[in-house]
């Protein structure tokens, strides 16, 4: 669903660059609307917990940077550490892989203000 009124008809006249340069910079506002919402606090998940498990989606499915970035501010803002954020990423290995995880690891750093370059050159 694109929205009501006015404003959902300026935002469906978007052309497909501008839709694709608001998804590409993860456009939260822009996103919203677009993918039902779903109150998993009411089904027992408190804040924390889902963006932990979202960043572990994001390892499985491939996720993108700015989307490592918005979850893992989620999950600080939440209360988890970088700690928290990386168990995370080691805990789904055998699920997803090692391959996937090393992929993800870098997006992880970045997305936590860990400069991954700086430490491999050291």
């Amino acid at each position: 669903m694109i929205g009501s009124g006015a404003d959902a008809r300026a935002e469906s006249n978007l052309d497909y660059q501008e839709c694709l340069r608001r998804l590409a910079v993860n456009d939260a506002e822009f996103a919203e609307g677009r993918v039902p919402e779903v109150d998993v606090e009411s089904e027992g998940l408190d804040p924390k917990t889902l963006a932990l498990v979202r960043l572990a989606a994001l390892v499985a499915v491939g996720g993108s940077g700015p989307s490592y970035g918005a979850q893992a501010d989620a999950a600080v803002s939440s209360g988890a550490t970088a700690t928290d954020t990386v168990n995370v990423l080691v805990g789904v290995i055998p699920i997803v892989g090692l391959p996937r995880a090393v992929a993800a690891a870098r997006k992880l750093a970045m997305a936590i203000g860990y400069d991954m370059d700086d430490a491999l050159d050291q």
